[in-house]
């Protein structure tokens, strides 16, 4: 019997004692896996498995679903607990070397402010919109002392016209316009698509043929991608999402959200010497 059929077998026993099809995809690579490293012995690392084992292997799985789900549960908490630790990692290093972080993302604020914003953002999500009306009013007022970055994280499977406009604002941002391209993609935001993208750029006085070569070019895909893993890193999932000088802060925030994060933001920081 080849790993493939022993495997269907498997999944088939699991079903009798619990409700397999409900669980993800993930849970199932994770039973394999948990399978694999408890019950299959180092010989048989081949491509087929002998009847013998396979037998031994299926009884244990219908006489032991607990433990089958225990060894799953046991192996998520591990990913959950190595996740965080690599998350608080980058989150460190944020407070430590922000300038690595912020990389070629456009900013806006102080130039050199020793409190970093950076948003997580994707143009045809609605809360991302009502976002940027409130962070207009908050870098108005702390523009002097706060630098706001903007990273991309276009949610794709429930948006299709996220990536476009992102690389259309990454386009713009190659000749400087970036903030008012951005601004333009909100205001408009129910009308996202080739017709804005045009108009914008167009009443910008951006030039065209720069534009449409920068859009569609493999520098465009590789700046989003580059946020798409500082998003990852962070495990980030939705949008948006604002981390205030190595501080999470997810979701819709308010305004006071944002004053009470830079209040904390601004005790924490050492005095100069």
């Amino acid at each position: 019997m080849s790993r493939n059929q022993f495997w269907q077998q498997a999944r088939k026993a699991l079903g009798r004692f619990i409700k397999f099809q409900r669980l993800p995809g993930l849970l199932l690579a994770v039973v394999c896996i948990a399978l694999i490293n408890r019950w299959l012995p180092a010989e048989a690392g081949g491509s087929e498995i002998n009847p013998q084992l396979r037998d031994q292997v299926l009884q244990i799985i219908r006489e032991n679903p607990e433990a089958i789900l225990e060894t799953v549960q046991a192996y998520q908490k591990k990913q959950q607990e190595a996740q965080q630790k690599a998350q608080q990692a980058f989150l460190q290093q944020i407070k430590v070397n922000p300038k690595a972080v912020i990389g070629n993302s456009p900013t806006k604020g102080a130039k050199n402010g020793k409190v970093l914003l950076m948003e997580f953002s994707d143009f045809q999500c609605p809360y991302c919109a009502k976002a940027n009306d409130t962070l207009k009013e908050f870098m108005t007022k702390h523009g002097d002392t706060v630098t706001l970055t903007y990273k991309h994280l276009p949610l794709t499977s429930i948006h299709a016209e996220a990536l476009p406009a992102a690389k259309a604002s990454w386009a713009a941002g190659q000749q400087g316009k970036f903030w008012q391209f951005h601004d333009a993609l909100f205001t408009s935001q129910k009308q996202l698509g080739e017709a804005l993208y045009q108009s914008t750029a167009k009443s910008l006085g951006l030039d065209l043929a720069k534009f449409e070569r920068d859009r569609a070019s493999s520098a465009a895909a590789t700046a989003i991608n580059q946020d798409l893993e500082i998003a990852e890193k962070l495990g980030v999932e939705g949008t948006p999402f604002f981390v205030m000088n190595g501080e999470p802060l997810p979701g819709a925030v308010q305004l006071s959200d944002l004053e009470e994060a830079l209040a904390q933001t601004k005790r924490s920081l050492k005095p100069e010497s």
